[in-house]
C-alpha cells in the first residue's frame, strides 16, 4: 500500500484498509461498509491504473491483505508502513495518514470543485464538515484577493469611462 492509494481515492482509513477486490469496479469503488453507509467512490485514471497494477499480483479477497493474507491489513501494520513511507518521502514527521484525506479535499477545492461536490466525494452529508477539511494556504488566498482586486478595478474603470457625457455623444 502506498500513500498515494489513499490520496488518489479520498477513502477513509478503514475503507481503504478493508477494501475487497469485489468492491473494485472499472470506474469506482463500490464500498459495502462505508463509515455511515455503503457508498461509491468514483476513480480517476491514476487510481484505476494503480488498482490495475495491484490486481496483476492479487491472490486473495483483500486489496491490501494482512500478513497471513486471510484478513485485511491491520491498523498497526498500516501505521508502520505509513511511518516508513512518510520518512522515505521526506514528509514532515508529524504528518498523519489522515492528512492525505485532507489533502485530497483541499486539492479538489483548489482546482475549482465546490464544497458540495468535494464533500460528496468524501462521503460527507454536510458541507460544513467538508469546509473544515479544505485547507487553503496563503498563496491561494493571496491569488483570490488579487483576482477580486482586478475585477473591482475593471468595474471602476468601466464606470469612470461611462459618464453621462459619453452616453449622449458629449452633449449636455
Amino acid at each position: 500500500m502506498y500513500k498515494s492509494d489513499r490520496l488518489l481515492t479520498e477513502c477513509r482509513l478503514g475503507e481503504i484498509r478493508r477494501l475487497r477486490w469485489c468492491e473494485v469496479k472499472p470506474d469506482r469503488l463500490a464500498l459495502i461498509y462505508g463509515k455511515t453507509e455503503p457508498r461509491h467512490v468514483l476513480l480517476g485514471e491514476a487510481a484505476r491504473e494503480r488498482l490495475d497494477g495491484l490486481a496483476e499480483t492479487a491472490s486473495g479477497e483483500w486489496v491490501f491483505p494482512g500478513k497471513s493474507g486471510g484478513e485485511p491489513l491491520t491498523k498497526g501494520d498500516l501505521y508502520s508502513f505509513w511511518i516508513k513511507a512518510r520518512d522515505a518521502a521526506v514528509i514532515v514527521a508529524d504528518a498523519r495518514l489522515h492528512d492525505l484525506r485532507l489533502a485530497h479535499s483541499s486539492h479538489a477545492v483548489l482546482n475549482g470543485e465546490c464544497l458540495h461536490v468535494a464533500g460528496r466525494r468524501l462521503g460527507h452529508r454536510r458541507v460544513s464538515v467538508t469546509n473544515r477539511y479544505a485547507h487553503l494556504d496563503d498563496t491561494i488566498l493571496g491569488q483570490a484577493a488579487e483576482r477580486a482586486a482586478v475585477a473591482i478595478v475593471r468595474k471602476l474603470h468601466r464606470h469612470a469611462n461611462h459618464t453621462p457625457e459619453s452616453c449622449n455623444g458629449g452633449k449636455k
